[in-house]
């Protein structure tokens, strides 16, 4: 169900509204580019600042500018089971192939909890769910003993691994066959050597094709060629994450590329003159005349 290139899409903004011309075009672009998925409303589509309503209008519109072309996973996550069965439900509705749900946030569950929350949804919604452990975001780690128990359900198939650890990955390798796909463009390679499926891409935004070839390298096992493009891209991968909050770094390598505004909602900010000149620096040479 699950394996490949995926992009962790941005939603643009265009005078502080969803700007779903752009939006489309940027699909259009992964698609040309060989991107095996879509991953819209994620952490790196700025959901916790979209409404309710923008945030169902932008997993429709992915939907129907994918058609059927590539893989759609809609984030449809929250720290409200409530509401993240209301949103798996509106995805499964729309015509996503699977929802991606991240671990609830802020109210910092148990394990229990968490085995509870998404057995909830995926008891409720007849649709195939990648859980995401991201702590840094959350604040709360699903540990690899509550990831053998959800993987029971016929819905949990896969996990978005976020953790930054190598260690947590090889654990749950371990002890269940559940697809695990990187959530960190920059451990992409490192997580493919130890039976990881692809990545959800934040670089793949600017630059699909190149982490296609990248993913598709380590899944044929030609790591020296992995390898090389793993250490092309690596320091622009660092940087995009740690220059600001993502997603305000790749947006503003989009802008400095063309092929988005670069604006961000508050209480994200667009990045800060030393950030951009880091970013430009890092740009230089990596960018290709045309993207």
């Amino acid at each position: 169900m699950l394996a490949g290139a995926y992009t962790a899409l941005i939603t643009p903004f265009a005078d502080g509204e969803v700007d779903f011309t752009r939006l489309a075009a940027n699909i259009e672009r992964q698609i040309e580019g060989g991107i095996d998925g879509i991953v819209p409303v994620g952490t790196t589509g700025e959901s916790p600042t979209l409404s309710h309503d923008e945030h169902r209008a932008v997993i429709e519109k992915s939907v129907e500018a994918a058609h059927g072309r590539v893989q759609v996973i809609a984030g449809t996550g929250s720290n409200s089971t409530r509401e993240a069965l209301s949103l798996t439900q509106h995805a499964k509705d729309a015509g996503v192939d699977m929802a991606l749900m991240v671990n609830p946030y802020y109210n910092k569950p148990t394990q229990e909890g968490l085995y509870r929350h998404f057995m909830t949804v995926a008891d409720a919604v007849d649709l195939p769910i990648c859980l995401y452990n991201i702590p840094g975001r959350t604040n709360v780690t699903m540990s690899a003993d509550t990831v053998v128990r959800l993987y029971e359900h016929a819905n949990i198939a896969a996990i978005k691994e976020a953790t930054g650890s190598l260690d947590i990955a090889s654990e749950i390798g371990s002890m269940c066959d559940i697809a695990i796909i990187s959530g960190d463009d920059s451990l992409t390679l490192p997580l493919m050597s130890i039976g990881g499926v692809g990545v959800i891409s934040v670089l793949s935004n600017l630059f699909p094709e190149r982490i296609k070839a990248l993913v598709a390298a380590g899944a044929a096992g030609d790591f020296a060629q992995a390898k090389q493009l793993h250490l092309e891209l690596f320091a622009l991968c660092k940087g995009c994450l740690t220059l600001a909050t993502n997603p305000i770094p790749i947006k503003a390598a989009m802008q400095i590329a063309g092929v988005d505004t670069g604006e961000v909602r508050l209480p994200l900010t667009e990045l800060d003159a030393d950030g951009r000149q880091k970013l430009e620096t890092l740009l230089a040479g990596t960018l290709p005349a045309s993207v």
